[in-house]
């Protein structure tokens, strides 16, 4: 399964992927309990369970904790590939009362600096001339 087709994500998995991107190294199931109040090992180790299922997380490497072995864990795809994933889904949902060109210049509305927005629209412009290639083809 890859972001683009992910299921709703719950607050509980939405958590242990944020510690994972947010953490510069793989961490195991403890550490990323320690991470966050209120989680529990159990919830914890349900949600990786549910994650690689999902091929959203994956088992980085096998490590020691004291004298047990333990898996370390890493997010196979990236806060953007997730956070673009499911902001689609939900537009999915208003296709039929807005447009993409019409949804497009209202993010470009929203962007107060001059110098970002003509960024946004050469990438855009780009994006575009990608996509109209593709047709022709």
């Amino acid at each position: 399964m890859n972001a683009k087709n992910n299921p709703d994500l719950t607050k509980r998995d939405m958590d242990i992927l944020n510690i994972l991107w947010n953490s510069s190294s793989p961490m195991t199931a403890a550490e990323i309990t320690g991470a966050k109040e209120g989680l529990t090992i159990n919830t914890v180790q349900a949600v990786l369970r549910k994650l690689l299922k999902q091929e959203l997380i994956e088992v980085a490497d096998i490590v020691y904790s004291g004298t047990v072995l333990c898996r370390n864990y890493r997010a196979s795809v990236s806060a953007e590939e997730i956070t673009l994933s499911r902001f689609t889904n939900e537009i999915r949902r208003f296709s039929d009362k807005i447009s993409a060109s019409s949804f497009v210049a209202a993010l470009l509305d929203r962007e107060t600096d001059k110098e970002i927005r003509a960024e946004e629209i050469q990438n855009l412009e780009r994006l575009l001339k990608d996509y109209k290639k593709d047709l022709e083809l």
